[in-house]
């Protein structure tokens, strides 16, 4: 057990699953990943290759090429560097390509805030990738060895995002256990893709399909429907091996709720603060933690929310003209239970354990709200 920070633990996930190639480029605060990678470079402890090229865009196409070769990929970055790769992201994913991508979420400009919110990481929800919201650093680290065994598993051969709060986990340190490299090494297979660019067997990969598009793009949606049940068996195998249990959502005092926040990341913290502190009181309140994005798990998410009255959904982004993006998905599938919207932390503003107590006060009114936690 170590004290890391966020940045450190995804670096950690990586040297841990053998990556064979990191193609990088700095942007804060995403930057410390590639930083202690490039130093157990210099000091031989990480024998992938590690190169820094152009831009951020250069860095997805790099990973797009070594991913097409069967070589373990991995590279992050985030915000602005997230934005300038996204043509790419829909390329790897169409091509069936298997790695793994870290975001270091940070509000999108202008104006610039280099502090979190969820706008650059819902900005490629629907890029056919598998994507998974951190709250916690060791989930950050035991999420990246995870993914590469989702994403090379020979039903599913889709890439996979693992986001991060920027600073709330990037550069904040905690207690983090690193789990030996014989463990990680018997977790995950060698990868052995089926179909790869290989100089001595040439062939195209994603070529022009014209009117077959739609077919492709129906095998994407059908592998990451197919995802959930390995995704299931991973975090089973996971908890096996570590004593670390995940799920597709996280339930906090779910028992008997009427009223229910749904959100995700780094502020469930705090707002799992508020439940505690009215949970006392004998008020009937919990919360839902999405963890994994996509695949959205539709029918475990309904089953764990039977019987709630009001959800709030609290949202680190802005649809403007609209509403919070999770909202619009979360008001969708719980067509008879009333949603409100609460729109907070854009720029990295904080939100108190007061604030998420209003919240569950407005809840219990049981009118449909929309507000801005200014």
């Amino acid at each position: 057990m170590e004290l890391l920070d966020g940045n450190q633990c995804a670096a950690w996930g990586a040297r841990l699953a053998r990556v064979q190639y990191v193609p990088c480029y700095p942007i804060t605060p995403q930057t410390e990943i590639i930083e202690t990678i490039a130093q157990w470079k210099a000091d031989g402890e990480f024998k992938g290759l590690f190169e820094q090229v152009d831009s951020e865009h250069s860095v997805l196409s790099a990973a797009l090429g070594s991913a097409a070769t069967g070589a373990r990929t991995f590279t992050a970055s985030s915000s602005q560097g997230l934005l300038l790769a996204h043509e790419i992201f829909p390329n790897i994913s169409g091509t069936r390509l298997p790695m793994v991508y870290v975001n270091v979420s940070r509000a999108v400009s202008a104006p610039i805030s280099l502090w979190c919110d969820h706008s650059d990481v819902l900005s490629v929800r629907d890029f056919g990738w598998i994507m998974l919201v951190c709250e916690t650093n060791q989930e950050v680290l035991d999420s990246v060895i995870m993914s590469y065994k989702i994403s090379e598993d020979k039903k599913i051969v889709l890439p996979v995002l693992v986001n991060m709060d920027g600073f709330v986990h990037s550069f904040t340190r905690e207690q983090v256990v690193i789990p030996k490299q014989k463990m990680v090494d018997k977790f995950i297979p060698k990868q052995d893709l089926k179909i790869k660019l290989d100089v001595r067997n040439p062939k195209s990969m994603a070529v022009p399909v014209l009117h077959g598009y739609m077919y492709f793009r129906s095998q994407v949606h059908r592998a990451m429907l197919d995802s959930v049940s390995v995704i299931k068996k991973v975090h089973s195998d996971w908890y096996k091996l570590t004593g670390r249990k995940y799920d597709f959502f996280e339930g906090y005092k779910l028992s008997g709720a009427k009223e229910v926040i749904v959100m995700m990341g780094s502020y469930t913290t705090i707002a799992k603060n508020a439940v505690d502190q009215l949970r006392k009181k004998g008020r009937k309140v919990g919360l839902l933690r999405i963890r994994v994005l996509r695949p959205f798990n539709e029918i475990l998410f309904k089953k764990m929310l039977k019987g709630v009255k009001h959800v709030g959904v609290v949202d680190q982004s802005i649809a403007p003209g609209l509403s919070g993006i999770l909202f619009s998905e979360v008001r969708g599938m719980l067509p008879s239970v009333k949603v409100s919207n609460y729109i907070g932390g854009l720029g990295g503003k904080d939100v108190s354990d007061k604030e998420f107590i209003e919240i569950f006060d407005d809840l219990k009114k049981g009118k449909e709200v929309r507000k801005w936690l200014m």
